[in-house]
């Protein structure tokens, strides 16, 4: 029998819940851990140029054995198949690991319990092509998946900074005068910015039987010619701005106003405003087939251009003394918009921000915050210590939460000499 893996990260932040809670809880310090301005840390801090400076894992205040025997655990397996991981602390890359696999062998061997369902319609979306996944067609540039959400809505910020959205109270609707679709349901009518960068769409999104399943909403989107109607074709179920319900199409309706609003497809607004002013010069971006930037799921990046993003957000959205970012769109963003306590069938302790998660101590209190995405893919900053971690991996239908689980509970904890 086939296994099918559902993409909503509303599931995998369930399965969460055990090592947070037991281990990184007591732990971890929890107070006062709201994002950290560059002026709040000493001087001794590191602003990458065209590559990242190198430190040792001594000098930026690690014990360096936790460190170096978790990586000799993620070079064999023993948290699934991670294939890049990157710590940086002070803005100084202090370990990095990049395993080499070989995917397309990889890919060959798989039985039929450990693919996922093959896309006909949209190539692009054969998550078993080695070609594509997780590496693009033999470059650096690694799938984030749905780490996409949140650097999608970095730029949705920065839209929204300049002047090109009034807000995040604005309604949905109008941005999508152009499409015909019901409009009988004024639940519809009500439907929010912010309701759709906290997921709290209202609109029915099905994954029950898991990604590929023949209900399955992302895996019909994903085999849509015509994303935007698919999604508006969506039923209600609640009102907007009630329940949170994690829904990929919410994550493209972002990037579609965005690119009314901007008049700039999603990749080139993010090129220009985003990735430029912070030294990232190469990434691959899906489009989807009515022709815009997947903000779903679609982009690609190294590992280290991951960790970029991870240290704006770390640095209030400033980067070296340039603002790219206004701090209030990053605080908001990584804010616990949604408690943790409506985030997962278990009362999961991560919260959810402006599709940023927030992974908390089970009392409310915020832990740092991350973009996950699916098979492995994290950015995970911990302003508290000012770190920053990356880790991408390849693994859609194993535990791939294993390797960024263990860090935050126990490597963090084990290894930190100097917390700041």
């Amino acid at each position: 029998m086939t296994t099918y893996l559902s993409k909503s990260a509303s599931k995998i932040m369930s399965l969460l819940v055990v090592g947070v809670l037991t281990a990184g809880c007591d732990s971890l310090q929890t107070e006062d851990v709201a994002p950290v301005s560059a002026s709040q840390h000493a001087p001794d801090i590191s602003w990458p140029q065209a590559e990242w400076e190198y430190s040792t894992l001594e000098a930026e205040g690690f014990d360096p054995d936790p460190v170096n025997l978790f990586i000799e655990d993620l070079v064999a397996e023993k948290y699934g198949r991670v294939d890049h991981f990157l710590l940086i602390r002070h803005g100084r890359i202090v370990a990095e690991k990049k395993i080499e696999r070989d995917y397309a062998a990889l890919a060959a061997t798989l039985d039929q319990d450990d693919r996922l369902m093959p896309n006909f319609s949209n190539p692009i979306y054969n998550y078993d092509d080695a070609n594509l996944h997780p590496y693009y067609q033999g470059t650096n540039l690694h799938s984030v998946q749905s780490v996409t959400k949140s650097i999608t809505s970095a730029a949705f910020g920065i839209a929204i900074d300049e002047g090109f959205i009034e807000g995040t109270d604005a309604p949905v609707l109008p941005f999508f005068d152009e499409y015909t679709f019901d409009k009988s349901d004024p639940r519809k009518e009500r439907l929010t910015i912010d309701d759709l960068l906290t997921m709290r769409t209202g609109i029915a999104w099905d994954d029950e039987g898991g990604f590929g399943s023949e209900t399955d909403s992302t895996y019909a989107l994903e085999n849509s010619q015509t994303w935007i109607q698919f999604i508006l074709d969506q039923a209600m179920y609640e009102q907007p701005g009630t329940v949170f319900q994690y829904n990929d199409g919410a994550s493209v309706l972002l990037g579609k106003i965005l690119r009314v609003a901007t008049g700039q497809r999603v990749d080139a607004w993010a090129k220009e405003k985003l990735f430029g002013p912070i030294g990232i010069e190469a990434f691959h971006w899906k489009i989807s087939p009515d022709g815009e930037a997947d903000t779903e799921g679609g982009l690609y990046l190294s590992a280290q251009d991951m960790a970029r993003i991870g240290y704006l957000f770390l640095r209030d959205g400033l980067w070296n003394g340039k603002r790219v970012i206004s701090e209030d769109w990053v605080r908001r963003s990584v804010a616990s918009n949604v408690a943790s306590s409506s985030t997962g069938d278990n009362s999961s302790p991560f919260g959810y921000g402006y599709q940023w998660w927030v992974p908390e101590d089970g009392k409310g209190r915020a832990l740092g915050f991350g973009g996950f995405g699916l098979g492995g893919q994290r950015i995970m900053v911990f302003p508290k210590y000012d770190v920053v971690v990356v880790f991408q991996g390849w693994d859609p239908v194993g535990e791939y939460w294993n390797a960024s689980n263990a860090f935050m509970e126990t490597i963090l904890p084990a290894s930190l000499t100097k917390p700041e």
